[in-house]
């Protein structure tokens, strides 16, 4: 196939919306995922880094600072909103997306503050991303369908309560009058829906 009927039928795109620099930064230490989705992204036009970790993920910031970054919240060795901490101390104008199982507001706000531009909860197919990646600013997502399960707005409570303790699960227990134990169970568990 030629690279014109390969545009023809969807397997690559024209990076045109993408601008001159197609720089992208993917860190995720789920490497079947993170292969899928580098290949996803390289055919819609991307130049694609990969990073497993938080320090593989600074080093690649620090190396060349992206023009756009799709980073995993919770990573084997630490927490991603570092390695976005590193590319905005580099480069202030890369747009960033979350992308994590462990989705919830608190972080969701602390990612923005630090710089991301977009946070979606895994299973993010490629378009989802590309769509988050490429938003122009001003541009709006989509309000949901369905409002949140009482499970969910409880998860949301606790990961607010959390992150306003600074991560210390000791801290937050106390404050949400919780056996610390319960709460490590629940922090290891995946949002609910």
């Amino acid at each position: 196939m030629t690279d014109d009927s390969l545009k023809q039928h969807g397997t690559v795109q024209d990076n045109a919306g993408l601008g001159p620099d197609p720089s992208l930064l993917i860190v995720d230490d789920d490497a079947p995922f993170l292969r899928r989705l580098a290949r996803a992204m390289e055919s819609r036009g991307f130049t694609v880094e990969m990073a497993g970790s938080v320090a593989e993920g600074i080093a690649r910031a620090k190396a060349a600072p992206p023009q756009y970054a799709v980073i995993d919240l919770r990573l084997g060795d630490g927490n991603g909103l570092d390695v976005i901490q590193a590319i905005r101390e580099q480069r202030d104008d890369t747009h960033i997306i979350v992308l994590t199982g462990y989705g919830n507001i608190a972080t969701a706000v602390t990612a923005v503050k630090l710089g991301a531009v977009d946070y979606l909860s895994k299973p993010a197919d490629a378009d989802d991303v590309f769509n988050a990646l490429t938003q122009r600013p001003g541009e709006k997502a989509d309000v949901p369908e369905n409002p949140m399960s009482a499970d969910r707005v409880r998860w949301e409570h606790i990961q607010r309560v959390y992150e306003a303790c600074e991560r210390n699960v000791s801290e937050t227990a106390r404050r949400l009058n919780m056996h610390r134990r319960t709460l490590q169970r629940i922090l290891a568990k995946r949002a609910p829906k």
